[in-house]
């Protein structure tokens, strides 16, 4: 079993992926938005939406903030868990735009473990609206996610795409066949 990948890299929907936890691109308000949040909050349906409310309602009063990561439950989704991270707004994170995207990939990893999760599909974060560099944000995201196995933890990661554009651009910028 060890010398199974860890990583896998497809071109896909999100929503139905077979895995213990999906992460949601999500902004700070955890109440649903455009592309990949506004996609889970849908395929979820309304069990989501009850606990992003239940969440701002309890821990997260005032949002979730940038880098932080919060777990609810995946509603109608294959996933067991959707595990919400805010990434930085790109134009508004000088200087701690990297430090502020790593710790999304690393605080949604490590919250995964703490539930237990065997596996994990990964959007781009701050790609879209957000407008992280693709490129720049797909070494961030590949970098965070080996240093996080290499600590040794069992986990498969995925990094799902919504277009095949995304994935090449994701496998360039990481040497990746």
């Amino acid at each position: 079993m060890k010398n199974l990948p860890k990583i896998f890299i497809e071109t896909s929907d999100i929503t139905t992926q077979k895995v213990d936890a999906i992460v949601n691109a999500a902004n700070a308000s955890l109440l649903g938005g455009g592309g990949v949040d506004g996609a889970i909050h849908r395929a979820a349906g309304p069990k989501l939406l009850q606990a992003c409310r239940k969440l701002r309602q309890t821990t997260h009063v005032d949002g979730l903030p940038t880098g932080h990561a919060a777990a609810t439950t995946a509603g109608n989704l294959a996933a067991h868990y959707v595990i919400h991270t805010v990434g930085p707004i790109y134009s508004n994170c000088q200087p701690n735009c990297q430090e502020l995207l790593a710790a999304c990939y690393t605080n949604a990893l490590q919250l995964a473990v703490e539930l237990g999760c065997k596996s994990i599909a990964f959007p781009s974060i701050s790609t879209g609206i957000y407008g992280y560099p693709k490129e720049k944000a797909a070494r961030i995201a590949y970098e965070s996610v080996e240093k996080f196995l290499d600590k040794g933890v069992e986990i498969k990661v995925h990094f799902i795409f919504h277009s095949q554009n995304n994935e090449e651009i994701f496998k360039r910028a990481n040497n990746l066949p």
